[in-house]
């Protein structure tokens, strides 16, 4: 890819500019360290329908999931959060620098829960915490949906924001 000296130019002026997809095939063809590169592209956003489409539209996750099938995986949810969850944890790692040259400010990736839960403010929480520990990983978000029973979850995706960023903080690496 040639460099975007526009978007280049744009970066340096402050703004953070996200990637609003995510998939293997992006991260393994290289193509999402390119637009890191060349693209100034500081940050990604991903959602179960983004992996949905991603994962049914590409051979890249078949064998991984023909391997989860035969260690005996049979719930479709988990099956979906280990193949989508390695593609975000494999983001976070390509954004890290990101992350740490903007003093956790920016490099993020985020991922979204799923929106059975829409509805459920409990069962939101439960799973924004159990994915967030899943990831551990200081620059990833966990989104969830803006209903009315999910604003009560907020709270305790902020505090699972700043307690990451505060142990990342005071873990040598």
């Amino acid at each position: 890819m040639t460099p975007n000296s526009r978007l280049q130019r744009l970066h340096a002026a402050g703004v953070s500019i996200w990637l609003d997809t995510l998939s293997r095939e992006l991260l393994d063809s290289g193509e999402f360290a390119e637009l890191i590169r060349d693209y100034a592209v500081t940050g990604a956003t991903s959602n179960p329908t983004i992996f949905a489409k991603a994962i049914t539209g590409s051979e890249r996750y078949d064998s991984q999931l023909r391997r989860l099938a035969e260690a005996g995986e049979r719930d479709r949810q988990q099956l979906f959060f280990a193949l989508a969850l390695d593609d975000v944890r494999d983001a976070a790692e390509a954004l890290r620098r990101s992350y740490d040259q903007s003093g956790g400010r920016d490099g993020f990736i985020s991922f979204e829960c799923t929106p059975d839960l829409a509805d459920d403010t409990q069962a939101t929480i439960a799973q924004a915490l159990d994915l967030w520990q899943r990831l551990d990983e200081p620059n990833v978000m966990i989104k969830v949906p803006a209903t009315e029973a999910a604003q009560g979850s907020t709270s305790t995706s902020r505090f699972c924001s700043r307690s990451s960023a505060m142990r990342r903080s005071s873990t040598p690496t």
